[in-house]
């Protein structure tokens, strides 16, 4: 009986591994026709949000003093992990942390929320054109 289900377990190992070597995975090609316009459409909306220079963005400033308090401010927030860029900034007399990168004021509120938890005199401003 032994010998028989080892007929039948080779016969079957020896029949499927035939069937493996002839089988073929599909393959198809996609043709995207698109009006050329749309990619050059894409391409400035693209540039037009990773412009940071834009002078219509909303911006929070958390700290304004001295140097290395500004520094402390700046790891502060860092830590926070909020996912929003910080800069450090110098217009006389003072260093300056500005966060985020707001296209609305709408955006910039709900941020200044999370960032008064542990900055409480933050405030959200519009940056000048020669300051960026």
């Amino acid at each position: 009986m032994k010998i028989l289900n080892l007929k039948n377990s080779l016969f079957a190992i020896v029949f499927m591994a035939s069937f493996t070597s002839e089988s073929f995975a599909q393959q198809g090609h996609v043709i995207i026709n698109q009006d050329e316009e749309i990619t050059q459409l894409l391409k400035l909306k693209t540039e037009m949000n990773t412009s940071v220079n834009t002078s219509d963005r909303y911006r929070i400033q958390i700290y304004s003093g001295n140097r290395s308090e500004a520094e402390k401010s700046q790891s502060t927030f860092k830590s926070m992990d909020l996912e929003m860029a910080s800069k450090l900034v110098y217009e006389t007399p003072n260093y300056k942390i500005w966060v985020g990168n707001f296209r609305t004021r709408l955006e910039a509120d709900r941020a200044l929320v999370k960032v008064k938890t542990k900055f409480p005199t933050a405030f959200i401003f519009k940056p000048k054109k020669d300051k960026e």
